[in-house]
């Protein structure tokens, strides 16, 4: 048996339980069994807590990346062993002690890198990346407008598309975001809450607008995205925080610009997708996770203990947060973190 964080039923956060009896799941014949160090908290992980994820119809263990280390694996698993130290993109489970994944979603921890700070890379680097390479087909000496720009995917994409030898200009709703979005590799960033950003973004471009936009956003900004978008730019559409609906003349503009929008998700992509997803990932990017400020680095706000998952949705949901949100699993006096 194993601890799990379970819910009572879907709603707030004060419907999270810590279960000490859980059953431990078994790997199939292509899985790994995780024994879980540390998860981290996605924006989904709300969505899915609230019973508002699309296909979505029970509760169930939240969490879609975790760290730690393999404890078994199943009979066709040839990539890992017992013992190794391992982060991974998860379907759900990592706020347990245990959790199974397909081996091919599965990448070695960096070895400079803590438990901690590898759990914050799977679902939001990944993401990050697809969205960048797989879906906007961004191209060096490109300008990439990002929204979010404090968030994990916001803090990631930052700092791939300086590896990528292009420009990324950020939105976010505090300076402090902002100054550390800069810090990171941003080039310019604009507060949404002083205004329209849009002008900035096209002053700062010398009138030109950016190739591609990377939009959590959605309905509340497409006046402004459509606006500052170059032509023949993308725009790719991955969450609607500020809303689903548009209300205005934004196709007509579309076709003035020859723009393409684009929507995606990864949670429910094919494992053949999520696979060469974590191929290119782990060939193109994990090794610059090394020493050294000129290489990539997760960014972490705030670490949590699993017994305290209810306080942790709860700072998610304030927006207070400057990169990730961990969970620690594993009791930290065994060991290092």
């Amino acid at each position: 048996m194993m601890r799990s964080v379970m819910q009572n039923k879907f709603g707030d956060a004060e419907e999270f339980y810590i279960s000490e009896n859980t059953p431990v799941p078994q790997p199939k014949a292509d899985q790994i069994l995780l024994r879980v160090y540390a998860a981290s908290l996605n924006r989904a992980d709300i969505l899915m807590r609230e019973g508002k994820y699309p296909g979505l119809k029970n509760v169930i263990t939240l969490g879609l990346d975790a760290s730690g280390v393999v404890e078994s694996v199943g009979s066709n698993c040839t990539k890992w062993k017992a013992g190794d130290k391992v982060m991974a993109l998860l379907n759900g489970g990592g706020y347990a002690e245990y959790a199974v994944v397909n081996q091919d979603h599965v990448m070695p921890m960096p070895d400079h890198l803590s438990f901690i700070e590898s759990a914050a890379i799977p679902e939001v680097w990944l993401t990050a990346y697809q969205l960048l390479h797989f879906v906007g087909n961004m191209e060096s000496n490109e300008t990439v407008l990002v929204h979010g720009g404090g968030s994990g995917v916001g803090t990631a994409a930052i700092q791939l598309v300086k590896m990528a030898k292009s420009q990324s200009i950020v939105t976010a709703g505090t300076t402090r975001k902002i100054d550390f979005a800069k810090q990171l590799g941003a080039f310019a960033g604009f507060n949404y809450k002083e205004g329209e950003f849009a002008e900035k973004v096209k002053s700062a471009t010398q009138g030109k607008g950016v190739n591609l936009i990377l939009d959590c956003v959605a309905g509340s900004f497409w006046k402004q995205n459509i606006d500052c978008l170059a032509t023949e730019g993308r725009w790719v559409v991955y969450g609607t925080l500020g809303g689903r609906n548009v209300d205005g003349p934004l196709l007509g503009q579309v076709i003035a610009k020859r723009a393409s929008i684009i929507g995606t998700t990864l949670k429910a992509r094919s494992n053949d997708y999520k696979a060469r997803l974590v191929a290119a990932f782990s060939e193109n990017a994990v090794p610059h996770f090394t020493e050294g400020n000129q290489n990539l680095h997760p960014v972490i706000d705030q670490v949590f203990p699993l017994e305290s998952v209810a306080e942790s949705h709860k700072y998610m949901e304030s927006n207070k947060s400057n990169g990730k949100i961990v969970l620690v699993v594993k009791d930290r006096s065994h060991g290092e973190l």
